[in-house]
This record gives C-alpha cells, sequence and structure tokens, in this order.
C-alpha cells in the first residue's frame, strides 16, 4: 500500500509539472501572437500613412452646384413681391421632371417631400437676421401639371435692403440645395412691387424674358395707377473684353429710343414683339420700375447660323467674324470654322455641342439686361467652363478653378494640395435687373487667356487642371 501511494504521488507530481509547464507554453504564446499582432497594426500604419495623401475635405460653402447642370437636379424659379409696408411674398417654383415622386406613403399616391427653410437678412447695415420661415411641403404629382407654386410670406420694414437665403431639402433623394434672392423695400416704385402673369392663363411670370408673342398682365402691388410708362431700349449687342483686359465692361448708358403711356389696368393685354429691353414705371421721370426682354425668337438657344456666328467672338478675330457674317453660306461657312479647329468633321461636331452648351447654360444663369453669353460671367463659363468653387456674399460672387495639383514629400510622406485661380465679380446695382455683376479685373491678373483660346482654336477644350499646359 504504501509502495502503489508512493508511486501515485510521483505520478500525481510529474503530471502536474507537465501541465504547469504546458500552460506556461500556452501563455508564452498568447504573449507572442499578440506582440506579432500589434507589430503587424504599427507597421500597417506606418505603411499607410507614408503612402498617405490629403483627404478632401467637404466645403460646405461652396456653391459651384448652382452654375453646374450635372451637379444640380432640382432648379427652382423664385420671385419676391413687397404686398405692403409689412409683408413681401416669396414664390418658389418647381418643376414636375426635377420633383421625386415617390408611392411609399400611407395613401400610396405619387408624393415629393420637400422641406423649405428660409432666413431673411437685412443688409442695409450688416447682416441682421430679420425673420425666418420654414414650409414643410407634400407636393403630390398632378399630371395636368408640369409646375408646382407656392407663395410664403415674409416680414418687412420700409426702406430696408434684404437677402433671403434659401434652403431646400428632398427629403427622399437626401439632395440639399441653396439660393440668395435679394430684393428691398427702398421705393414703391421699383421692380419688387409688381407681379407679371401670363394674360390667358393667369399664371406669375418667373422669368421677365418674354416669347414672341406672348400676352402679359402687369400688376401694381401698392395701390391704384392710372398709367404706365413703357420705356423702349435697344438691345446691347457687344460682348466684354478679355479678363486680361483692363477695361470696364459695356452696359446701357445711353437714353430709351421711345416713352409711350398706357391707361392702366391689371388686365390689359401687353405684348412686345421687338427686340429688346421695355421698362415698366409707374411716372415718367423716374428710372425704376419692372423691366420684360425680348431676346429673340429662340432664346436661350442658338437654332440659326447667323446667331451662332456672334458668341464665336470670344474665339475668332474680328475679321473672321465678318467673314462667316458675309458668307453667301453662313451654316457652310460656321462648319468650315469648327472643322478647321477640331481637325476633322466628328470632332468639330464635338467642339460646337460643347461650345454651345455653354452659351445656352449661360443665357439661363446669367441674363440681366443683355444675354447671359454676353456678359463677363458667361464669357468665363463660355471658355473655361463650369467653376470649381462659387462663393457668394451680398456684394458679390467669387469663382475657383482648380488647377493642376502640388505634390510634395517630407519624412517620408507624399501630400496633395489643391490650387486655385478665382475670378472675382461684384454685383452691380441696376434699374434692369438684379443679376448684373461686373468681372473685377484688377484681382486676377494671370487668367492664361490666351493659352485658352488657342487651345479651343487647336480643337482642345481648355482646362486649367491641365498638367502639360499649367
Amino acid at each position: 500500500m504504501i509502495i502503489r501511494n508512493s508511486a501515485e504521488s510521483d505520478w500525481n507530481g510529474k503530471r502536474l509539472t507537465v501541465n504547469k509547464l504546458l500552460i506556461q507554453e500556452m501563455k508564452n504564446n498568447i504573449i507572442t501572437r499578440i506582440i506579432c499582432l500589434l507589430l503587424t497594426f504599427i507597421t500597417i500604419t506606418a505603411v499607410f500613412n507614408s503612402c498617405k495623401t490629403a483627404q478632401q475635405v467637404i466645403d460646405s460653402k461652396d456653391l459651384s452646384y448652382l452654375y453646374n447642370p450635372t451637379r444640380n437636379p432640382i432648379n427652382p424659379r423664385y420671385n419676391i413681391v413687397n404686398q405692403s409696408d409689412e409683408q413681401s411674398i416669396l414664390s418658389v417654383k418647381f418643376f414636375a421632371g426635377d420633383l421625386f415622386f415617390s408611392e411609399a406613403n400611407p395613401q400610396g399616391v405619387p408624393t415629393a417631400q420637400i422641406l423649405v427653410t428660409v432666413k431673411l437678412f437685412d443688409i442695409s447695415s450688416g447682416k441682421i437676421l430679420a425673420d425666418t420661415a420654414v414650409y414643410d411641403l407634400s407636393i403630390v404629382k398632378n399630371t395636368a401639371t408640369q409646375e408646382y407654386t407656392y407663395n410664403m410670406p415674409l416680414k418687412v420694414e420700409p426702406g430696408v435692403e434684404y437677402m433671403a437665403e434659401i434652403k431646400i431639402l428632398d427629403r427622399l433623394r437626401l439632395i440639399v440645395i441653396q439660393a440668395f434672392v435679394p430684393f428691398n423695400t427702398l421705393s414703391y416704385n421699383n421692380r419688387y412691387n409688381f407681379v407679371a402673369r401670363g394674360h390667358f392663363g393667369k399664371n406669375p411670370l418667373f422669368n421677365p424674358v418674354l416669347r414672341i408673342n406672348e400676352y402679359i398682365n402687369l400688376v401694381y402691388t401698392r395701390g391704384p395707377l392710372d398709367s404706365l410708362y413703357i420705356s423702349y431700349y435697344k438691345p446691347l449687342n457687344s460682348i466684354p473684353d478679355p479678363p486680361s483686359m483692363i477695361l470696364p465692361e459695356k452696359t446701357i448708358d445711353y437714353e430709351a429710343e421711345k416713352v409711350f403711356p398706357l391707361h392702366y389696368s391689371d388686365t390689359i393685354p401687353m405684348m412686345f414683339p421687338k427686340e429688346g429691353l421695355y421698362l415698366c414705371s409707374t411716372q415718367r421721370n423716374i428710372k425704376e420700375g419692372f423691366t420684360f426682354l425680348n431676346m429673340g425668337v429662340s432664346f436661350p438657344n442658338l437654332t440659326t447660323p447667323e446667331s451662332m456666328i456672334e458668341p464665336l467672338g470670344y474665339l475668332a478675330s474680328q475679321d473672321e467674324i465678318s467673314e462667316l457674317k458675309s458668307s453667301a453660306k453662313p451654316k457652310m461657312a460656321l462648319d468650315n470654322f469648327w472643322i478647321k479647329c477640331g481637325g476633322n468633321v466628328e470632332k468639330g461636331r464635338e467642339l460646337i455641342r460643347i461650345y454651345y452648351t455653354r452659351v445656352m447654360y449661360s443665357n439661363y444663369y446669367f441674363t440681366s439686361f443683355k444675354e447671359g453669353w454676353r456678359s463677363e460671367r458667361g464669357m468665363i463659363f463660355i471658355i473655361y467652363g463650369p467653376p470649381d468653387k462659387v462663393y457668394k456674399t451680398s456684394e458679390g460672387e467669387s469663382w475657383g478653378y482648380k488647377k493642376s495639383v502640388v505634390k510634395s514629400k517630407w519624412d517620408g510622406r507624399f501630400t496633395v494640395s489643391d490650387n486655385y485661380i478665382f475670378f472675382n465679380f461684384k454685383k452691380r446695382k441696376s434699374i434692369f435687373s438684379d443679376n448684373d455683376y461686373y468681372l473685377s479685373r484688377s484681382e486676377t491678373l494671370v487668367t492664361f487667356w490666351d493659352k485658352a483660346i488657342a487651345s479651343w482654336r487647336k480643337g482642345i477644350v481648355f482646362r486649367f487642371d491641365n498638367p502639360k499646359d499649367i
């Protein structure tokens, strides 16, 4: 018994020793694995950091989508009218094609969900918040209409300049757009005291550019009116000089060709068949009121060879423009110009598509008292394309175009920094439009204009971020 117990004790002791050794070995393995994992993580992190470039930061103040149709699926129209000394009406018009209608709702009917928020700022003496408004819209699809208009009252005071900051959220697509709409209550006679509407449908007009043979009514909101005085100005047909030239933009500095009185009624049909500007005033001797524009049959598009020749003034010399205009076959002459630039018919067609699409969108975005393509913003947009950055204030807006990136290496790290060239536009007061801006040429002395024109003439659409050229 004693011997057997002694043998068992020896065996149990050996077994305990083996177990301790196994446990210690397992601990050592776990520690080794943890150390390996830590070393691997540190190595991967170091490699990642050594190859890492600067991440793209979202710029919340950038409004470049406003001038880029590929980035802005919602394009509402805005209008503000002073109804009284205490209230103005903001009207917002949505187009059915811009809205996203979904049947995923309790009613099962196609509905768009739009949230509109408005901040009204007094900019007469700084930027003071004057009023706010929030509207949650459920827009039910109506196949009989292509437009949806909503009116929103705002509290105002007499004698003040305002800026309405509007944000629109598409709840279903999670898309946000922003707009800035200026207006004022400085006078009972300016454009903000009139409502233009169609004569037959009585629909409000958000665009002062009228079609040929379009009949309209003009409603004065500030009391009874006996007569309306209409001043006709011939159209301004000049184009701006290149941005590299320190010259002021040409503007309307001539008197009206004709002023004729009209017995006022808010139901009388009016039609303006001749191309030009029509300033509608409450008195003969004042130069403020509501302006209608007749920009031709096809505006904002260019559909005839004669109308397509004029925007070539940015690319072609005066002699070339005169030769194109005097050609017995203007369409053939225009085609030959672009084929010569592109080198072949296919490339020429592509250049035509890009160039005149930009002309059309310039008319859409920048028209004031003249076609948008004739403005300085239109000139920059056509030659350089949609800006990569847009910053807006009540005094103007700044456009940024991205140049080739700057790469640098320091301490084993690679970094990439963006480089922009900026064009600054200042807002200019005009009796005809609140969309009049001029280029502050002295702030951008290096524009690469000659390189851009040479690139177009070689059949290459110019870009600032082309590292071979800049």
